[in-house]
């Protein structure tokens, strides 16, 4: 066990288990009844769930935002059209690592010259793809272009899809909130996705199944529609066609040459395809696919697992369903009926944070500023160490189904102390600290001199966004080793010394592991 480790569970970590309710409610209500903070505004319930689900972490930063927009409604409108908002970080976070905005030619020619690996092109896209949700104003399309590179999973673990990998992301981000059918087309035909699924070395006289297969079990239709081996196979055939030269040039191209040709039948599409140029037939069979009612369910089911619930229902399903289809695949009225759903309204902080979401999420909570990457040690660099430390990098996962998006993948003990080891090390501002800036543990005072139950539930309507309960005031009272009634001023040795274990008992909180 790291010494990390020893004194979250010495502290913080103990706390944290105390408001999962080791500790009897009705002994911690006796003793401990919260007191209100009132000049610290708490957020309206749904605008706290809307903006926990479609942004890296409700703050008081972003509900700034939000009532600058008119409301959570208003604000949620205007992130379904990201173009209407400058998001000036993200322009300028292009230039923190070069792979981000360079050919595939550029990438591979600098990974031959051992300028940067093509492990390390993957690992600093994890990196920028996480600072853009930390930071970026375009809060929603980060979300839902997050959720399409999980649920169209092309790793970016520095195989052959490396030089194609950052443009990848780009692309999916870009048509996120578009027409799925729209999406489908860009993502199958992909070099990225054709490298790390087969197809780009896919021929007329050997077809490979990989892509052809996930396209129908993973990304459109699924096991249930009934497709068949047959179809898998025509299915590989209409894609074949798009090559890349893998580990040569790595050029990128459509060769009519490598095309089969011949009459193919998946599911209800049928076609001639009498052309050697595939291209079109692809389009329609991915039209097809893309419209088809199972497809349909499968998009809806994937929306609602990210931003409803683990289990959503049947009829939540059948209704984003139908909205999906009666729309023309287009993903913006999905989410307003998700969101205007009951069953989006009843599931506050059902969702665990996965590991980059818990990250992401600590430094916005906390308030850290990250600056531009100089070193290895730089803290843009070093977030993603501490991903993996919780349990996985964002787009890590190695096979094509995408990382779990539910509790019981995120909730082992392992993963639980990870998260708290974190949280100690950033609420004490030790790590990581190279080109970033932590809150002066006096920044958080709300007034010069201040009784601990009333910064308790300050903190909480800070940190959490709502106030502070008699278990939270216990377990916060016995991770500090103070009373309730304890006068808290600059000079006081919490201030000066302790502050890690009071603010990382609120960041080890089932609220504040959940979404």
């Amino acid at each position: 066990m790291s010494a990390f480790s020893r004194r979250a569970l010495s502290g913080t970590a103990i706390a944290g288990a105390l408001t999962v309710g080791t500790v009897g409610r009705a002994d911690a209500a006796a003793s401990y009844a919260p007191v209100a903070y009132k000049k610290t505004p708490v957020p309206s319930a749904r605008s706290r769930h809307i903006a926990n689900r479609f942004s890296a972490g409700w703050t008081p930063k972003l509900q700034k935002q939000i009532n600058a927009s008119g409301g959570i409604d208003k604000w949620f409108e205007r992130q379904l059209n990201p173009a209407s908002i400058a998001d000036t970080y993200y322009t300028a976070s292009l230039a923190y690592w070069p792979s981000n905005t360079l050919t595939s030619d550029q990438i591979w020619a600098r990974h031959k010259a051992g300028q940067e690996m093509f492990w390390m092109v993957g690992a600093n896209y994890m990196r920028w793809s996480m600072l853009r949700r930390m930071n970026g104003a375009h809060h929603l399309q980060e979300q839902v272009a997050a959720l399409w590179e999980h649920h169209f999973n092309v790793p970016c673990t520095g195989d052959s899809s490396a030089p194609f990998r950052p443009a990848y992301g780009r692309a999916i981000r870009a048509g996120a909130l578009g027409r799925f059918a729209d999406l489908l087309k860009v993502v199958i035909t992909h070099p990225a996705m054709g490298c790390f699924l087969d197809n780009a070395s896919s021929t007329k006289k050997a077809p490979n199944e990989n892509l052809g297969r996930e396209l129908l079990e993973l990304h459109t239709v699924g096991r249930s529609s009934g497709y068949t081996e047959t179809d898998v196979k025509n299915s590989a055939r209409i894609l074949t066609g798009y090559r890349v030269d893998e580990w040569g040039t790595f050029k990128a191209a459509y060769d009519p040459a490598a095309h089969w040709v011949g009459p193919v039948k998946v599911l209800g599409f049928t076609d001639a395809n009498g052309s050697s140029d595939g291209r079109a037939v692809a389009n329609r069979y991915l039209d097809y696919l893309a419209h088809h009612p199972s497809t349909a369910r499968t998009i809806a089911r994937t929306l609602a697992m990210r931003f409803v619930s683990d289990a959503p229902s049947a009829a939540l399903i059948g209704r984003l369903a139908q909205v999906y289809l009666a729309n023309d695949t287009r993903i913006v009225p999905v989410l307003r009926a998700l969101v205007a759903s009951s069953e989006f309204q009843a599931s506050a902080c059902r969702k665990v944070r996965t590991p980059d979401d818990d990250v992401i999420a600590t430094y916005r909570t906390l308030g850290v500023w990250v600056g531009p990457p100089r070193t290895d040690k730089s803290t843009a660099n070093a977030m993603l160490w501490q991903t993996g430390t919780v349990g996985l990098h964002p787009f890590a996962w190695p096979r094509p189904d995408g990382r779990p998006d539910f509790a019981e993948a995120w909730s082992a003990t392992s993963r639980l102390l990870a998260s708290f080891e974190i949280h100690w090390a950033m609420s004490g501002g030790w790590w990581p600290k190279e080109d970033a800036k932590y809150r002066a543990p006096v920044s958080w005072l709300p007034q010069a001199s201040i009784r601990f139950d009333y910064l308790v539930d300050h903190l909480s309507r800070t940190l959490l966004g709502r106030p502070s309960t008699a278990v939270l005031l216990k377990a916060c009272c016995e991770a500090t080793n103070l009373s309730r009634g304890t006068v808290i001023t600059k000079d006081h040795p919490l201030v000066k010394w302790n502050m890690a274990r009071l603010l990382s008992t609120f960041l080890d909180t089932p609220q504040f592991l959940s979404r």
